[in-house]
């Protein structure tokens, strides 16, 4: 299907890999934000305000009429958001609380221009095995946990702690490729 090109408001090169998957043409737009959780704000409201906030951050930097595409992706334990981990002791605190058991990431996504406004909110249920202290602090050592939220990329070498997934796994990864097709197929429909 060809779809009209978009801006991408991310610096995330899983988004941007997901995004070719859908063949969609795009360039990237900066759109730093202040990504503070606000008090008593729920994990639902707080991912979709953001990609809200990086979509409108990103449209205010273009040059072009195009409409953009802003994206957050959080994990979610006991209704408690885990961001990228500061250290070593918070993302060993946060494995040994997504150890042996269920938790959810929720992406949300975006796309605007000075007209229209469409966002959409996936979340999925991810399953953990239990991990050990040797496991944790070995994959810490990789290096790959310090810039994903929740302290863990699927996609990546913490795949393996992965038991189950119920939901979407390329939204896990930070970018729903069925929702966004969906979104993209809806904004033609605007046009």
């Amino acid at each position: 299907m060809n779809y009209p090109a978009i801006a991408l408001a991310s610096s995330s090169p899983r988004r941007r890999e997901l995004l070719a998957q859908l063949g969609v043409n795009y360039k990237l737009v900066k759109a730093d934000i202040d990504e503070t959780v606000l008090p008593a704000e729920a994990a639902a409201v707080y991912v979709q305000r953001l990609a809200l906030a990086k979509a409108h951050a990103g449209l205010a930097r273009l040059q072009h009429d195009l409409p953009v595409l802003g994206a957050d992706t959080v994990v979610v334990v006991d209704g408690l958001i885990l961001g990228k981990p500061a250290d070593f002791e918070q993302f060993r605190q946060t494995m040994l609380l997504l150890s042996g058991r269920s938790h959810q990431v929720m992406t949300a996504i975006a796309l605007v221009s000075a007209k229209h406004q469409l966002t959409q909110l996936v979340s999925t249920d991810v399953t953990f095995r239990v991990l050990t202290e040797a496991e944790i602090r070995a994959y810490w050592a990789t290096g790959e946990p310090q810039d994903k939220a929740g302290g863990y990329g699927i996609q990546g070498l913490a795949g393996r702690f992965v038991q189950r997934i119920n939901g979407s796994y390329s939204a896990v990864v930070g970018l729903p490729l069925c929702e966004t097709e969906q979104l993209l197929q809806q904004w033609q429909e605007l046009s």
